[in-house]
């Protein structure tokens, strides 16, 4: 028995042996503590360096804001001005239409109105009613062209190019409209010629 509190008597002497002393403890707490004040002193320089990356970031975005805004001005007049090119070139061939088609069979479709008396078919009734639908088509085209702008803004930059490539086709498209209906009066005047020659 006399061995077993030896050896209880040295496990309490080596017990001891590890357990810090009062000057020890507060040694360590002031290490603790040294270190949590570094830890701490780090984590507010990261944090302040984060957020004055964050404030140049945002210095250089508003900087930008001029160039963007020019931007979407520049594709908004060019949109405006695209419709309105759209919208002139298709009335203006339109007009070539309408004056090409009455020149010639106005006074046809006159003569055969007078023998029948229909009002639908009078020349002048479907002109006003072809002009009233080429103006739908010219409104519609502008609210289009509105929305469109609403839209689009996400893709400005293909956007832009598709005004383009519309504008161009259209004009394109107008011409050709313009070229086929005098195409058509010419040939019908030169059918009308031959028909009055025999």
């Amino acid at each position: 028995m006399a061995s077993n509190r030896q050896k209880e008597k040295e496990e309490t002497e080596k017990l001891k042996a590890t357990v810090p002393t009062e000057a020890e403890k507060k040694e360590i707490e002031k290490l603790a503590a040294e270190k949590n004040k570094e830890v701490r002193e780090n984590i507010n320089i990261t944090l302040d360096e984060t957020k004055s990356s964050i404030h140049r970031t945002t210095e250089e975005a508003k900087k930008q804001v001029p160039q963007f805004t020019k931007a979407f001005n520049e594709y908004q007049e060019q949109s405006i001005q695209a419709t309105k090119d759209i919208a002139d070139n298709f009335l203006e061939s339109q007009k070539e239409v309408i004056h090409s088609v009455q020149s010639l069979w106005v006074p046809y479709i006159e003569n055969v109105q007078n023998m029948y008396g229909s009002y639908w078919m009078s020349p002048n009734r479907l002109t006003e009613n072809y002009t009233r639908a080429v103006s739908n088509i010219t409104d519609s085209t502008i609210a289009t062209t509105r929305l469109a702008n609403n839209f689009m803004f996400a893709s400005m930059e293909a956007w832009k190019t598709t005004i383009q490539s519309s504008r161009d086709n259209a004009i394109e498209f107008s011409r050709l409209n313009a070229n086929f209906a005098k195409t058509f009066e010419n040939a019908a005047r030169d059918n009308l010629r031959d028909y009055q020659r025999r």
